[in-house]
């Protein structure tokens, strides 16, 4: 499948009372991520226990957006698909923004204004 869906993100604003949520609810642990963040699920070599599904993180970013949810697709360029993305009538939301170590992200809303997310890894 072209361009798959690599990871997902929920934001919260109150990052500890979520990840009871889900924890409860279906049973998910954390592996620490960034400030404010708690990873979950397959997380490749950062999984303490790898398993099915793809994997994704929490986040309290401690402004607006507060609550949303969002997938991240991996292509292999973000800004070639960011422009292809306007010329079909989408907007880019954030530009191609470093993750230290890891790759590289960008959020754009589709026409409907869904926010979707891309992800570029570092190669190593």
């Amino acid at each position: 499948m072209p361009a798959p869906v690599v990871h997902f993100e929920i934001g919260c604003k109150n990052l500890d009372s979520t990840k009871k949520f889900y924890s409860e609810l279906l049973g998910w642990e954390y592996a620490p991520g960034a400030p404010n963040m708690a990873m979950v699920g397959n997380l490749g070599p950062y999984a303490e226990k790898p398993g099915p599904g793809i994997g994704g993180h929490i986040t309290a970013l401690g402004h607006p957006p507060h609550q949303y949810v969002t997938v991240y697709a991996q292509v292999d360029n973000i800004e070639t698909t960011l422009a292809k993305a306007e010329k079909l009538g989408g907007k880019t939301l954030i530009p191609a923004t470093e993750v230290p170590g890891m790759g590289h992200f960008a959020w754009f809303t589709d026409p409907e204004g869904n926010a979707i997310g891309l992800w570029k890894a570092m190669q190593g």
